[in-house]
């Protein structure tokens, strides 16, 4: 299902930008100097050339065939866009853009024009508000994270940009290696729990990390979450373990914290190892990646104390 996000022959960049340290610029800058090897088309009216690609003005001006559009455009146009996506064949879309239910009513309504354009348009899209997406296997680097993870059997997935990038920063000088790094910024389309379904199935990933601040449809959560966790380990990291934490996510993504007591219940319920901080999250991805799974019961532990 999400293939054309992992493994894209082709990615257009819409909205890439000839300025460094804009969004639209690094996206691309990534795509490009961490090993691609299929074609970038640069969407840009005001430029022939970025990063030495020739750069289209319109999405449709493209002769060829696209896998994936990474969406960097002002959040008023992103609903048109994906229609264009639709119209042009492509059904993998990546929405960078913030703007969207985060920011109040206004972004709320837009929001939902934009899953009901994508809905019409054939599209299934990750985002809005995200960092992006990242698969070392296929060395694609389609967000605008400073840095590469190292290869590796950890598939990672957040609901929040800003964890993403402090996991990188922990994790480049440790070079602890990733399979997949996805940012599901609103989760709008795309969900925890497809992104779940397709680590279970990807042979690059041995383990799988998560972080959420909210879920959506608890019961599909938990019946996706027992399957998947009978493949692989599934660890999460949930936010608004307190009151404070509670409300700084339903700020940042729109998402409403849940009961504590009951996401408890569920994550044992479904096999999901649940973790309290960054630390704890390391630790088991680190013992999960490079040490198989015991067969059990039969185990002894040693310590040294």
């Amino acid at each position: 299902m999400l293939d054309n996000f992992f493994n894209p022959k082709s990615i257009a960049v819409i909205g890439a930008s000839k300025t460094p340290g804009k969004v639209g610029h690094d996206i691309l800058k990534n795509i490009i100097q961490y090993g691609y090897d299929g074609a970038v088309y640069p969407i840009n009216p005001g430029a022939d050339e970025i990063l030495g690609r020739k750069a289209y003005p319109l999405l449709q001006d493209v002769p060829d065939k696209i896998d994936l559009a990474i969406v960097v455009i002002p959040s008023k146009n992103v609903p048109d866009i994906i229609g264009q996506c639709g119209a042009k064949g492509i059904d993998s879309a990546i929405v960078i853009t913030a703007g969207f239910r985060e920011s109040g009513i206004e972004g709320s309504k837009l929001e939902t024009e934009l899953i009901n354009k994508a809905r019409e348009a054939g599209v299934r899209f990750i985002g809005p508000n995200c960092l992006g997406m990242i698969d070392t296997h296929s060395k694609v680097n389609a967000s605008f994270a400073a840095g590469m993870p190292a290869k590796g059997n950890i598939g990672f997935f957040s609901q929040s940009g800003a964890l993403c990038l402090a996991i990188l920063d922990r994790a480049l000088p440790d070079e602890i290696g990733f399979s997949k790094f996805i940012s599901m910024g609103n989760k709008a389309d795309i969900s925890d729990i497809d992104i779940m379904l397709a680590l279970a199935e990807d042979e690059n990933t041995k383990v799988i990390l998560g972080y959420i601040e909210g879920v959506g449809d608890g019961r599909r959560f938990m019946e996706v979450a027992a399957e998947v966790s009978r493949k692989k380990p599934v660890i999460i990291l949930k936010s608004g373990i307190t009151s404070a934490g509670a409300k700084a996510a339903s700020s940042h993504t729109g998402a409403l914290a849940g009961r504590e007591a009951a996401f408890d219940s569920a994550f044992k319920q479904s096999g999901v190892i649940r973790v309290d901080t960054i630390n704890e999250l390391f630790n088991y991805a680190v013992a999960f990646a490079n040490q198989p799974l015991p067969k059990g019961p039969n185990i002894a532990i040693i310590t040294n104390s």
